[in-house]
Parts: C-alpha cells; sequence; structure tokens
C-alpha cells in the first residue's frame, strides 16, 4: 500500500502560535471557589470510591510478556529484561502500586505519564507538573516537569505517555471531572449545607419574630439577645437540643429544609450512579444494590472484566508495547498480556468440575488432597483411583455412568422376550 499524503502536508494545514499544549486541572464548583482534580478526589467520597474500584481491580491483575511462536502459539517470558522492569519498576515502587497510580492518573486526569529514568526505571511523574510542548499537532515532543526550583525538559522518547480521548487536542487527555462537572458541583453544595447544619448541632432554624407592641429594644439588649441565643440553644451551646425560652411574647418562625425535603441519601446515591456511568461501571459494583440480586451480580462481576475493564487493559498493554517495548533488544515478537484468566476461572467448585469433565477422570490422587486439609500421607496414596465405571477410550467422564438410551431400550426388549 503506497501512502502518498505526508505528515508535513497535514501539518502545513494547521500552525500553532505557542509550543505549549493549553492543559486545564480545575473544576469550579461553586461563586469564586475552584479545586483542583486532585482536591475533588480527597474531597468528594463518590470520585474516590469509583477512582479506587478501578485502580484496585487493574493493579491486582499480573501483567505477563509473552513471545508470539506462531499464530497458534506462544511462551511466557519471564527473564526478558521488560518482564523484570514490569516486575518491579523501580527499588521503591512495586509492580501493584505503579498500576494503581497509572489508573487513578487516568482515572481522574486522563493522563498518565511514567518517565524512563536510566538506572533507576519507571518513575510516575505528577500530571499537575507535567506541561507538553510540541510545534505538531499529532504528538507530544517535549514534557516540561515543573517543580520548586524549577523544570526539566524531557524528550518524548523517554516518556511513556497514557492518555484517553480529547476532541479538541488529540495529544492530551480531557478528565472526566470536565464532564461530571454539575453533578460534582451539586455535590459540593450539599455536604456544604450539610456540614454547616451539623455544625449548629442540627437544631430548629428559623428565625425569631417580635410582636408590634413589644417593648421596644436598644442596641446593647438585642446584641445581649442575639449571643445568649446562640451560646446556649446552637452548636455546642449548654443547653443544645433544649427547649428555648421566648421573651415578650416572640414566636419562632420554622425557616429550614428539612432532611426528608433534602433527599439527602437519594442525592448522595445519585452522584454515585453518575460518577460510575461516566466510567462504565455497573451500579452493584460500587455498593448500589437497589436491583441487584444474588445472579444478576455474578454475571455482571464477569462482565466487569470483559466490558467494564477490558478496554482499559487493552489500551494500558499497546501502550506499553508502542513507548516502551522497542527499547529492549529481541522484542520484535513480544507482547503483553494482563493474566485476565485468573479472574474468570470461576469458583473452587466450577473448576475442579470443568477439571474432572475434561480429564474425564480423577485428577487427585488422595495424597494431594490430604495435603490440602493439612492430613498426613497415607500409603498407596500417591495412584490415582480409577472408578470401575472409567475405562481408558471407554466414557468419557465418572459421571457418565447412565447406559445409553439405546442400551436401555435392548435390554428392555429381552426381557419382555424372556417374560413371553
Amino acid at each position: 500500500m503506497a501512502f502518498v499524503v505526508s505528515q508535513g502536508i497535514l501539518e502545513s494545514v494547521h500552525q500553532y502560535q505557542t509550543a505549549t499544549i493549553p492543559v486545564g486541572g480545575a473544576v469550579s464548583l461553586a461563586d469564586g471557589l475552584a479545586q483542583d482534580y486532585a482536591t475533588i478526589w480527597k474531597t468528594q467520597p463518590q470520585v474516590r470510591t469509583v477512582v479506587s474500584f478501578l485502580a484496585r481491580n487493574i493493579s491486582q491483575l499480573g501483567l505477563h510478556v509473552f513471545r508470539r511462536q506462531s499464530e497458534v502459539d506462544r511462551t511466557r517470558v519471564t527473564d526478558h529484561p521488560i518482564a523484570t522492569l514490569l516486575s518491579r519498576p523501580n527499588s521503591f515502587t512495586t509492580r501493584y502500586r505503579l498500576i494503581e497510580a497509572l489508573v487513578s492518573d487516568l482515572a481522574i486526569y486522563d493522563n498518565a505519564i511514567l518517565a524512563k529514568v536510566d538506572g533507576v526505571g519507571l518513575v510516575r511523574l505528577d500530571p499537575r507538573f507535567v506541561t507538553p510542548i510540541s510545534s505538531s499537532q499529532f504528538a507530544v515532543e517535549t514534557y516540561r516537569y515543573r517543580g520548586t526550583t524549577g523544570h526539566r525538559d524531557i524528550p518524548a522518547s523517554q516518556v511513556v505517555h497514557f492518555r484517553g480521548y480529547n476532541p479538541v487536542d488529540i495529544r492530551w487527555g480531557c478528565s472526566p471531572m470536565e464532564t461530571l462537572r454539575r453533578i460534582l458541583s451539586e455535590e459540593f453544595e450539599a455536604a456544604r449545607y450539610r456540614e454547616q447544619l451539623w455544625r449548629n448541632g442540627a437544631r430548629l432554624a428559623g428565625y425569631l419574630r417580635r410582636p408590634l407592641d413589644a417593648p421596644d429594644w436598644g442596641e446593647n439588649a438585642r446584641e445581649r439577645f442575639r449571643r445568649s441565643w446562640q451560646e446556649q440553644y446552637t452548636g455546642g451551646g449548654a443547653r443544645a437540643g433544649g427547649t428555648p425560652i421566648l421573651e415578650d411574647g416572640m414566636e419562632w418562625v420554622s425557616a429550614s429544609v428539612t432532611p426528608e425535603a433534602a433527599q439527602y441519601i437519594e442525592a448522595r446515591k445519585l452522584t454515585r450512579e453518575e460518577v460510575a456511568s461516566a466510567y462504565h461501571i455497573p451500579l452493584p459494583m460500587v455498593g448500589i444494590l437497589d436491583h441487584a440480586t444474588y445472579s444478576n451480580i455474578q454475571e455482571q462481576h464477569r462482565n466487569l472484566y470483559q466490558d467494564t475493564l477490558g478496554p482499559w487493559l487493552t489500551m494500558i498493554t499497546e501502550e506499553f508495547g508502542l513507548q516502551l517495548l522497542p527499547d529492549f533488544p529481541e522484542s520484535q515478537d513480544l507482547y503483553l498480556e494482563f493474566n485476565l484468566a485468573e479472574k474468570l476461572r470461576g469458583s473452587f467448585e466450577e473448576q475442579a468440575a470443568q477439571l474432572q469433565t475434561s480429564v474425564g477422570a480423577p485428577w487427585m490422587t488422595r495424597n494431594e488432597a490430604r495435603a490440602r486439609v493439612n492430613l498426613p500421607q497415607v500409603e498407596g496414596g500417591d495412584e490415582l483411583v480409577t472408578p470401575l465405571n472409567v475405562l481408558t477410550g471407554g466414557q468419557s467422564s465418572p459421571t457418565d455412568s447412565a447406559p445409553e438410551p439405546k442400551a436401555v431400550l435392548a435390554a428392555a426388549t429381552r426381557l419382555q422376550e424372556g417374560a413371553a
């Protein structure tokens, strides 16, 4: 296949005024208040629940290296430098923590950046302090890492950059926090109101109304009454929760929103539903069990690693294959794969039944079974027991002990003929 259009032709169509790619990092939650993505993760429990769910479920999977021998054959590679690097990314980070940080950064920022540090290994760079620089519209050329004492420019060849889709600029991801801006703002305001409510002792909210014919109050008397009321009947006052004593025919007028009207539980559940939906996570997986049953939770757990986490796993392995594997020798036929089969094998009972059906006979010796329950070995227990109804080349499974229907019919016919 011949490609006629060159990259230079495409780049000449769109010229950038600046080489620095604009990067967002804060969400406006209220008038005059904006929080960056990291603060949202720390302060909004629904976001942290969903992000941690993704990171923990992906990081517990083993990341293996395979060499493709043919179209139908492969072998696992454990002694290649890439396998060693991924099993221990550096001297201060485990594989689990590196993958957990990688997935968390992707879920929060839609970007995750690992630096290839000579003599150290793979090191996570905080996306908050990274500025991508490029004059090309297709790829980042330099990553500027800022710190308290200055900055360092790292070439793209020394960085592994994971990013999601951004319709405005494909070189840098777009955080899901931007999409969840409105629902996060609502949750912030609701949480602030609840905090104010409990700070006031969750007592009566309203105002006092004095009749028109009440004696006139001076400024000092009004301030003394206000201070006395707040010290005694609100917050941690000595009489908080007690019955106020009103003076001069005063009347209490309630002006609060009840917890029932505010629907606190429903609102918090809605926030978690919206956040989980943004990350394509089944609701029962994050604790929303309104319509959950034992059977559909089991099915959703099976689908979790196929439909929900499958795209994440594919993206991570392909980015490693594109940006990291070529740095190592003899890597042409190598590829990475998460050990997903470990999570989809089913329960022990299901695995045991499948193995027994596959081999057509018992698959453990008596001593192997006794060792599993911490019992000593017995003489003659190292041989497999073959039931009498299972012969080599005969029945395929010890559970297939029932005779064939044709054999049953023939035997019944013989019995009838003998009786006649």
